[in-house]
């Protein structure tokens, strides 16, 4: 019966996203009261858990996704996004531009939003296609596919962050283990699938570009720009590796002592590595970054603290959506948690005999198929799975990647990305059939590959 439910709540929500076209804020909030009834709790326990679910759900995320949406637009207003890109191409050379396009793909894209990094990056790439006279889609597609492969992989990204915090993961680990298969699926997805739409001539829709220009004296330095852009990852790899190295929830300074004898030494190693981790926590490294940012992106580029305060407002402003739709999702986990579903499907699921990461990867695609969203399909999947995440022994941090790689799958009419990639790179339905959604599956089959092989090898 709990199954049952839980399939009808989905299906509620599907009805609720596809036929009457709901925004998935108020789907998810009114699936999470049709499963609370359904499982017979009180009407007043059904809000108390919808209220805990979001308040536990914002309490983790919600300065992640404030910061990172903040440290994305100073790249965007500053210009930095532009002389990342211009250096790298005089760097690689026209030849080798398509790695230029990645790598500054990587760059802007990890810290911001999908649809926000998109449409900074896309003038550039119209700009690269007319100065260099290649084909649109041989440089569209490398950065569609960076862009995604940050959004789908990697904290701090709302759909894997809050994954992480759900399946219990390490989000420095999350990030860690994201990397893994960053460098195949850009080449697979990126490089040799643009090989065979190199010939495919289209031009920039005369409505949408809009080209940008800065002034020379305008732009940042490519050092400050670099530095700003990849701030949070640094502070995140270090507290990664100082897990990795000595462990999570350690006495540093014991733990030094014990094998130095010195105790001056341990007491200051010990206080530095504390910092270190409390730096590499995804709320602080993105805060320090959006502090560095508004030095070197903003005060040094001539704009005022009171103008610098009103962007950052407006970037939160942009994302409010997205938040409201997160801590829903929260909501929905948090009602099957409490209705004893979660209990139930443990049960069942220890006595299931299939891999975890391959049962997390289609629950999310098959999802993704369904709602558009991989954001959504990311967190109904993971309220669902949870109860077999605890019980399968998987490390949660390779669940995370399995989860975020198969709600990259399938992507058609419904999801706002298919529409982006048809009416930016003016190609047809077929061709972004062809191209946008064979390029998604891409990237959420090597990610699982990669979840399968550090499985294996952890």
């Amino acid at each position: 019966m709990p199954l049952v439910i839980v399939g009808v709540g989905i299906v509620v929500m599907l009805v609720l996203l596809m036929w009457f076209k709901l925004d998935a804020f108020f789907a998810l909030l009114i699936t999470s009261f049709i499963v609370g009834i359904l499982s017979k709790m009180g009407m007043l326990a059904i809000l108390d858990s919808v209220l805990r679910g979001i308040g536990q759900t914002m309490g983790n995320i919600i300065l992640i996704l404030t910061f990172g949406a903040m440290l994305g637009k100073l790249i965007e207003e500053s210009g930095a996004a532009h002389t990342i890109t211009y250096k790298l191409t005089d760097l690689f050379g026209v030849k080798n531009i398509q790695y230029a396009i990645l790598i500054t793909g990587f760059l802007v894209g990890l810290p911001m939003m999908y649809n926000a990094s998109f449409l900074v990056m896309i003038p550039l790439i119209y700009t690269f296609s007319s100065t260099t006279k290649l084909p649109l889609m041989y440089l569209g597609i490398p950065l569609s596919a960076t862009l995604s492969i940050a959004h789908g992989y990697l904290p701090p990204h709302p759909a894997p962050t809050y994954v992480s915090f759900v399946y219990g993961a390490d989000v420095n680990h999350t990030l860690l283990y994201g990397l893994a298969p960053v460098i195949p699926a850009c080449l697979l997805a990126g490089i040799l699938l643009s090989r065979f739409f190199k010939k495919l001539h289209v031009s920039p829709p005369e409505e949408l570009y809009r080209e940008k220009h800065f002034k020379k004296e305008q732009l940042p330095g490519l050092g400050r720009s670099v530095f700003t852009a990849i701030v949070p990852v640094l502070l995140m790899l270090m507290g990664a590796l100082i897990d990795i190295l000595i462990g999570k929830d350690v006495d540093y300074q014991a733990f030094i002592l014990d094998r130095s004898g010195n105790e001056s030494f341990a007491l200051i190693s010990g206080r530095f590595l504390n910092v270190v981790k409390f730096l590499s926590d995804p709320n602080m490294a993105l805060m320090m970054a959006v502090v560095v940012g508004l030095f070197t992106l903003g005060m040094k580029q001539g704009r005022k603290m009171p103008e610098l305060m009103k962007s950052m407002g407006k970037s939160v402003g942009a994302i409010a959506m997205i938040i409201l739709i997160i801590a829903a999702g929260g909501a929905f986990s948090q009602v099957l948690k409490d209705s004893g579903v979660n209990e139930y499907i443990k049960n069942v699921a220890s006595g299931i005999e299939f891999n975890p990461l391959i049962l997390g990867f289609c629950v999310a695609a098959i999802l993704r198929l369904a709602v558009g969203s991989a954001t959504v399909a990311t967190m109904t999947a993971a309220g669902v799975l949870l109860p077999i995440v605890s019980a399968s022994g998987i490390k949660p941090e390779l669940m995370v990647l399995a989860t975020g790689s198969g709600s990259l799958l399938f992507s058609h009419f419904n999801d706002i990305g298919f529409w982006m990639f048809k009416e930016y790179y003016n190609v047809s339905i077929k061709q972004t059939f062809a191209i946008w959604t064979v390029m998604e599956s891409i990237v959420g089959f090597v990610g699982l590959a990669s979840a399968l092989l550090l499985n294996l090898m952890i």
